[in-house]
């Protein structure tokens, strides 16, 4: 009996010593062969470029591949961890240099894996393709994660099939994929198993049953719907049969109404509530207080409005409270210091005023703490943090908050992230910083510092591997020599001097502008780094670099921007600038180049903003910049350009921004500006602009500086939104094309000091958007549009010095402008102006009013015309026919008309023949003198005959 149970004993230790080496060895474990062929099938047809599956050979066992995991006893595979090890949200440069992801076709040979119930193809690449229906009849699938696969279209409800299923992870959306979607979400309700749900980015907005259908999944714990285009959270509802929800996800939808009902009777279960950016509305309702078990509670980027409760301070179990980017107002409640275990405080973005409750630093859990961009007035002390040793993050910015503490004050923190741009820090650099040795990202900008930045500064400020912030401060020193290596850096708009520092290999963006750098740009570029360089950014505008471009840029191909503007550059572009085939902005305006736009720059084929303006830039607009089709903003103004506008231009459908001003351009407008089509539509700026984001923790904008209204301004935040045309001061010829009145959204246009000759087109009013518009120094002529009475929005106007007759059409917006927007057109009248058109008026209002008369009368004045000639005639003839003494008389009258109207006419014959006779003795006697007095005589004689005989004439006649 002893040897016996020796015996089993002996068995049992050689199982259990079997065992437990099988698990310790996995590789000595033999796959079904039946499997492993199905695996190598699998791999077949995947895309590997990655070669992660190199271990996947047909001469090594199954059990031992990379990704594959087996049962420790029957060798059946039963896991396939294949998810893209770069998978983190932070894409590492090992990642970006390498493709990790999987692609291709997943084979239906999975389904001889009748064992699998863990499938992990998240964060691979292929490429749109729908979800494989075949996955739904793996019926011992238990995990199933194809989140960020790039999967795309219909989900198939096969999936309803998988009844053991505890953990589904779906979705994630690229934007050069088709988004994954559903139209009926009805299968979901048969997993009855399901624990965890993870569908972001899913487009549902098809499914209006949404809440029905995951509600009735009795083991559900955690749901995430966020960005799925959800519209509706049923707030009318007053229960939902969550009966194990613990985790609820809803951010990034539409839901545009109030914080429904039912989410405050999950009282026993609910740990986490996420709802941001969603526009919800209203008060938080007090009815809150039923989460009691609540934890997390996120309604950040939402529009909520009103004081923050009293009462969320009793929901004790609180460990994070995100309420930022609401429209909070009032003061923040002293009640959140009794949320002692409180980790997170976020109620930064409101209108959150008065001081700071002294409860909020007796939070000694508290790690994250930001409060700023609110109406918060207090000044804070190194007091207010005595109580706070777990602080890592800090966001006070804020204009009226003051930060005043020591110099030799050592905080009891060692911070992470400090954001305290805007808040009252200076004038002294703030020594207490050299403490801070985990800083990962620095901002004090706009701090009010006037000091010169200590020389322990930079050495310090190396450990910072994301962002530093010193800019709008007034810091001086000299940065020779300084070598920078910080990711974003941002020394902008202060006092420092010297040459330019180096840089090392990591900076992702520099940003130097405004300040006093001097000495050639050349060593700068040149320089030898430690490797190949990751700098997007680099911004030195507005300094005193001087010197040539050099034939460096070949070490900078992954710049995205580059501002060289306002500085003593001076030269002509290398042809080595072709090698930033990645720009998308160039600014090198404001300086002293010269020579002809060089055809290396055509390269840059991603190009949406260029700025060369004020320059000595010469020859013609090249017609290749035709074919930068991403191209928004051209500027070239104020330089030596000659020629034509080329019509090649007009491809440029995305501009925005078109400026030529200030050249010797010649020729004509061309007609088809009505080609740029962002000119024309509305609400496309930020699809449009999409090459201005930047990676950074703040927001960027480009920035340039435009003529418009009169004056010049640089515009930056709002550059996306402007549109203009620009092409005054040349020497263009023509008319006006009608062409440009269809462009409905611009705001500003410029031809004046030109050649124009013609009229404004009729449709001129058209330009409904229109804010600006100088057409003066022309040779325009004609009459101003009666539809420019449309223009509502025009604020600056000049139409001075050109042809302009008749009157100014009558309108609120045309007449508020002074006479010094029309001066200079002779013809032109009507208020504004003092010439005025009422003599003109006044003779046109006469005749129409004669006309109008003698309208009236005309009838009258033949009646009365017809009975005149009718009683005249028979008044006379009547007279003349009745009676004979009449007649007789009558024609006795007429007789001796007759006789006086002969002696009359022989009389004056005589006079007529008489005087030409003395005329022509006249010119005898300036001919033959010595004939004088005998033709005097003569004359004499026959004068005095004629005498007598009209005398006698005319006695006869009386």
């Amino acid at each position: 009996m002893t040897i016996f149970k020796g015996i089993i004993l002996f068995l049992l230790l050689c199982f259990l010593f079997s065992t437990i080496y099988t698990s310790s060895h996995p590789n000595t474990l033999l796959c079904n062969q039946i499997e492993k062929h199905a695996l190598l099938s699998f791999k077949h047809a995947l895309t590997d470029l990655g070669n992660r599956l190199s271990s996947w050979s047909a001469k090594e066992d199954c059990c031992g591949w990379n990704g594959v995991r087996c049962h420790n006893i029957t060798g059946k595979v039963i896991e396939l961890h294949l998810h893209n090890p770069c998978s983190s949200g932070f894409l590492e440069i090992s990642c970006n240099l390498l493709n990790f992801s999987l692609g291709g076709k997943v084979s239906p040979a999975l389904l001889q894996l009748e064992f699998l119930n863990y499938l992990d193809l998240s964060w691979n690449d292929f490429g749109g393709a729908p979800i494989p229906s075949f996955l739904g009849s793996m019926q011992s699938l238990r995990y199933l994660n194809l989140y960020h696969a790039s999967f795309g279209g219909l989900i198939p409800p096969q999936l309803g099939n998988l009844s053991n299923l505890h953990s589904l992870y779906l979705g994630g959306y690229s934007s050069h994929q088709p988004q994954l979607y559903v139209e009926n979400l009805g299968w979901i309700s048969h997993l009855s198993s399901l624990k965890y749900l993870h569908m972001p980015e899913v487009d549902l907005h098809k499914e209006v049953h949404w809440l029905e259908f995951t509600s009735m999944l009795p083991s559900l714990s955690k749901l995430y719907l966020d960005d799925c285009n959800l519209d509706n959270m049923s707030p009318s509802l007053g229960y939902v049969n969550f009966t194990s929800l613990t985790v609820l996800h809803l951010s990034f939808n539409h839901f545009n109404h109030e914080i429904p009902n039912w989410l405050f009777n999950l009282t026993t279960s609910l740990l986490q509530l996420d709802l941001r950016y969603n526009s919800l509305k209203g008060h938080i309702p007090s009815t809150i207080l039923e989460l009691r078990y609540l934890n997390s509670l996120d309604l950040s980027q939402n529009q909520l409005i009103g004081q923050i409760p009293e009462h969320l301070g009793q929901l004790k179990h609180l460990e994070y409270l995100s309420l930022g980017y609401n429209s909070f107002d009032g003061p923040i409640p002293s009640s959140l210091g009794n949320l002692s275990s409180l980790i997170s405080l976020c109620l930064h973005g409101n209108r959150l005023n008065g001081t700071l409750p002294s409860s909020l630093w007796l939070l000694s859990n508290l790690q994250t703490l930001m409060i700023g961009n609110n109406s918060l007035a207090d000044k804070i002390t190194e007091v207010h943090f005595n109580k706070l040793p777990k602080l890592k993050k800090l966001h006070m910015s804020s204009p009226s908050l003051i930060f005043k503490v020591k110099s030799n004050w050592v905080p009891p923190f060692q911070l992470e992230y400090l954001q305290m741009s805007s808040c009252k820090m200076g004038p002294k650099f703030p020594t207490w910083l050299q403490t801070q040795t985990s800083l990962g990202s620095l901002d004090i900008s706009k701090s009010g510092i006037k000091d010169i930045a200590p020389t322990w500064f930079w050495k310090w400020a190396s450990h910072i591997d994301r962002l530093i912030d010193l800019s709008d401060n007034q810091i001086s020193g000299n940065l020779s020599g300084v070598l920078l290596n910080n990711t974003y850096i941002d020394l902008s708009s202060n006092c420092f001097t010297g040459e330019l520092p180096r840089l090392s290999p990591q900076v992702f963006a520099l940003k130097m502008a405004n300040n006093s750098f001097s000495g050639s740009i050349s060593p700068f570029l040149c320089q030898k780094l430690n490797g190949k360089s990751f700098l997007r950014i680099l911004d030195m505008s507005t300094n005193s670099l001087s010197g040539e471009l050099p034939h460096c840029w070949t070490y900078w191909q992954s710049l995205s921007r580059l501002n060289l503007g306002n500085n003593n550059l001076s030269g002509e572009i290398p042809d080595s600038m072709a090698s930033l085939f990645r720009l998308t902005a160039l600014h090198l305006n404001n300086n002293s180049l010269s020579g002809d736009i060089p055809p290396s720059l055509r390269n840059c084929i991603f190009l949406g903003l260029l700025d060369l303006g004020d320059n000595k830039f010469s020859g013609n607009i090249p017609s290749w910049m035709g074919e930068w089709t991403t191209l928004m903003v051209l500027s070239l103004r104020s330089n030596r350009l000659i020629g034509t506008i080329p019509p090649q231009i007009c491809q440029l459908s995305s501009l925005i921004i078109l400026d030529f001003a200030d050249n010797s351009l010649s020729g004509t407008i061309p007609k088809c500006f009505n080609n740029f089509s962002l000119m024309t539509t509305i609400g496309t700026e930020d699809d449009a602009f999409s090459f201005f984001e930047y990676y950074s923790g703040a927001e960027n904008y480009e920035n340039l500086m435009l003529v418009m209204k009169g004056k010049a301004s640089e515009y930056k935040s709002i550059l996306k939104l402007v549109r203009t045309i620009d092409l005054s001061s040349n020497g263009l010829w023509g008319s006006i094309p009608p062409e440009i009145s269809n462009l409905s959204r611009l705001q500003s246009l410029n031809l004046s000091f030109n050649h124009l000759v013609g009229s404004i087109p009729d449709k001129m009013g058209s330009l409904e958007a229109l804010e600006s518009l100088d057409l003066s120094r022309n040779h325009l002529s004609g009459e101003i549009p009666q539809s420019m009475k449309n223009l509502t929005f025009l604020n600056h106007l000049g139409l001075s010095y050109n042809n302009f007759s008749g009157r100014i059409p009558s309108s609120t917006q045309l007449q508020s402008f002074d006479a010094l927007s029309y001066i200079g057109n002779p013809e032109l009248c009507g208020p504004p102006l003092t010439k005025n058109c009422t003599k003109d008026e006044e003779s046109q209002g006469m005749d129409a009013i004669d006309e109008d008369e003698e309208g009236h009368e005309m009838p009258w004045f033949y009646i009365s015309m017809g009975l005149g000639f009718i009683v005249g005639f028979w008044g006379v003839c009547g007279a003349l026919f009745f009676k004979k003494a009449c007649r007789y008389a009558y024609f006795q009258f007429l007789y001796d008309v007759k006789d006086w109207v002969h002696v009359a006419i022989a009389i004056r014959w005589n006079r007529l023949r008489n005087n030409l006779r003395t005329s022509f003795i006249h010119f005898s006697y300036f001919n033959e003198k010595k004939n004088y007095l005998p033709h005097f005589k003569i004359l004499k004689a026959k004068r005095k005959m004629m005498k007598n005989t009209n005398n006698n004439n005319l006695s006869i006649l009386s």
